[in-house]
């Protein structure tokens, strides 16, 4: 069974522009197929099109349908910068791991950029750098180490001091990083477009339908469904994204609430080179620049409780945002025209939680996002991919599941 929650409130952004619409069949038969994919969101759509892309005959279904859970909310910052600080991250994993970890997620973007211009994927995604600005979790001085730590595993940062940052960007704040490389896109037009992909190399796509009861033996899983047809595959995935399947260890995992608006298209009024914007803080503010010229701002994170709790907070949550970005940008109008909330799953090193379960060798799990959902779910396609291609993904230990 399924760990059912509402995703999101409020009205997401992303809903005012068009994506491709992806078709889904009723499944009114049992059947049979090689990779079973629970999940149509943006981490079950890179899947499937790596192992479609492999000869996998893949099969997808969703309790909802494409694209209708938690991938509308996301704010689609895509960085390789992980949450936790390179310099932190080492004293919970030790400096080789850490390295490792992050030296990864910046080729996971690197790969991502170069998929979607060669598959010509129409996402509006273009190349930005991020300001990482100083806060409650690393001041100055700490800034200074981290871009040094930084700089030490071969990763590029440019520390700002305030005069320079304010120089250059219009912000005052006791300093920044300057990282390179990372992208804005829309998430919704992006995950369409790697579905249709899918299907094209013949993947099937089911929904409504939601998963009962999961039975895994040594040569394959059995998936029964809500409407009474089994599916048979010799292995599953499941991306199921903030709702976990029973049976899927939760150790380590908890699922957050966050916030944001979108203001009016402003294009004028934008920082200088659209630079992705976050802070070392606990909660942080983030923010990027729309390809029309809309503002995306989000944060004040905090435990999810319940669904109806973190909706009734979209006004309040909406209002003090606004006022964090209008204190950043004084020149920008932050009104809100779409404010919406949303639920994403962090763990205590702020890595994600991807591969086999333990003793279930024949079911995956994809977990664990927290800001680098996109780049974490392209990390999963590739260690996925990897091990039904019969290899060994040198980095799969640092992101493993444990019982």
């Amino acid at each position: 069974m399924q760990r059912k929650l509402d995703l999101r409130g409020g009205q997401p952004v992303w809903k005012s522009y068009r994506a491709p619409s992806v078709p889904a069949q009723k499944l009114t038969q049992d059947a049979k197929t090689d990779v079973l994919i629970a999940g149509m969101g943006i981490s079950g759509a890179m899947i499937a099109d790596a192992l479609a892309a492999q000869g996998h005959d893949v099969l997808m279904i969703d309790r909802r349908g494409p694209l209708l859970g938690s991938t509308s909310a996301t704010t689609a910052l895509v960085q390789y910068e992980i949450d936790t600080p390179l310099s932190h991250l080492i004293g919970k994993i030790g400096k080789q791991n850490a390295e490792r970890a992050w030296r990864r997620s910046r080729l996971a973007v690197a790969n991502l950029q170069s998929h979607i211009e060669q598959a010509d994927l129409r996402c509006r995604m273009t190349s930005r750098p991020s300001l990482y600005l100083a806060g409650n979790v690393l001041g100055a001085g700490a800034l200074q180490e981290e871009a040094v730590t930084r700089r030490a595993a071969g990763l590029g940062a440019h520390y700002l001091a305030p005069a320079d940052l304010r120089e250059s960007f219009g912000i005052i704040r006791r300093g920044a990083i300057l990282s390179g490389n990372n992208l804005a896109l829309d998430p919704r037009m992006l995950t369409s477009g790697l579905l249709l992909r899918s299907m094209q190399k013949k993947a099937r796509l089911y929904s409504p339908v939601e998963a009962m009861k999961i039975e895994h033996s040594a040569d394959g899983v059995s998936v029964s469904t809500k409407n009474g047809p089994i599916i048979r595959a010799k292995h599953l995935v499941l991306a199921t994204g903030y709702e976990l399947m029973d049976g899927v260890p939760a150790k380590g995992h908890s699922v957050i609430s966050t916030w944001a608006i979108a203001t009016r298209a402003q294009p004028r009024n934008i920082w200088p080179q659209e630079a992705l914007i976050w802070e070392a803080s606990d909660p942080y503010l983030y923010a990027r620049a729309t390809y029309d010229g809309r503002i995306i701002c989000g944060g004040e994170d905090e435990p999810f409780t319940d669904e109806e709790t973190r909706d009734a907070l979209i006004e309040k949550k909406s209002a003090r945002i606004a006022q964090k970005l209008g204190k950043l940008f004084p020149d920008i109008d932050p009104t809100p025209e779409f404010k919406w909330a949303g639920a994403f799953g962090t763990t205590e090193s702020g890595l994600p939680k991807i591969g086999q379960i333990p003793r279930k060798p024949r079911i995956f799990a994809v977990m664990g996002y927290g800001g680098n959902g996109i780049t974490f779910s392209r990390i999963a396609s590739e260690l996925i991919a990897s091990t039904l291609d019969g290899k060994t993904d040198i980095d799969a230990d640092l992101f493993a599941l444990t019982a």
